[in-house]
């Protein structure tokens, strides 16, 4: 599905990226992980098109997305902040992306889901923060895409919401998708990802199952197996 080699980013003197190859070809759910200022949002971003690697390529489903822009049909994203134009109204804005998108024909079944109907004539400049994110959620959720790219996707969300967005991570995986996470809440990667991919520095430092890393750590959670496997037992230094 996505295929990264040798991938590098450099702002001025700061390298944010350094090498990094890694290939995700089945569906499942994988946690992008790693200290502030790791490399996690650029190397979503590299995907996305949004960042342009210095060197190195990125295929996804084959395309060299450096030569055909059309693979973005293939990824749905989730931003960690979404910027809306604050005039239009939340049905408009769906209506413009069902225009630009192939979408589920049971989306109004999300905006259920997520309690919007009440504020679907609402200018998107009057919603409060955990609202613009639930209409963010529905937005990313409601394309027909193979990918999924979401990065914080809970923050704002209350715990009510929380769980009907963890349910549907799920059940997005189950339809055969692939799902990028990034996120600092470890439980939600404890509970979702099948895999993580920790990034220190701009490097790729670890990457494997959630369960194995558990085991050969004899640790119970991800966040404590984490400390173990990869920054030692200083828990003081970890910044996830």
């Amino acid at each position: 599905m996505v295929a990264i080699q040798e991938i590098s980013k450099k702002y001025r003197k700061l390298e944010v990226l350094k090498d990094i190859s890694l290939e995700f070809n089945e569906p499942g759910i994988i946690g992008i992980l790693g200290p502030n200022g790791s490399g996690k949002t650029t190397l979503l971003k590299t995907i996305l098109g949004m960042v342009l690697p210095d060197n190195g390529t990125i295929r996804v489903n084959g395309i060299d997305i450096s030569k055909d822009y059309n693979y973005r049909n293939e990824i749905a994203y989730l931003p960690q902040i979404a910027t809306f134009p604050e005039n239009l109204s939340v049905k408009e804005l769906l209506a413009i992306i069902r225009d630009l998108r192939a979408v589920d024909s049971k989306y109004m079944e999300l905006v259920s889901l997520f309690g919007l109907e009440q504020f679907l004539s609402e200018k998107l400049g009057n919603l409060s923060g955990g609202t613009r994110q639930k209409v963010n959620v529905v937005l990313s959720f409601m394309c027909k895409s193979e990918i999924l790219i979401l990065d914080e996707p809970t923050v704002g969300l209350d715990p009510v919401s929380t769980v009907k967005l963890k349910e549907l991570i799920k059940s997005h995986r189950d339809m055969g998708k692939l799902i990028l996470l990034t996120t600092h809440i470890m439980g939600i990667v404890d509970e979702l990802a099948d895999e993580i991919v920790y990034l220190l520095e701009g490097r790729m430092v670890y990457r494997g199952f959630v369960t194995d890393l558990k085991l050969s750590t004899q640790q119970d959670s991800l966040e404590r197996a984490i400390v173990n496997e990869i920054h030692g037992k200083d828990v003081v230094d970890l910044q996830i």
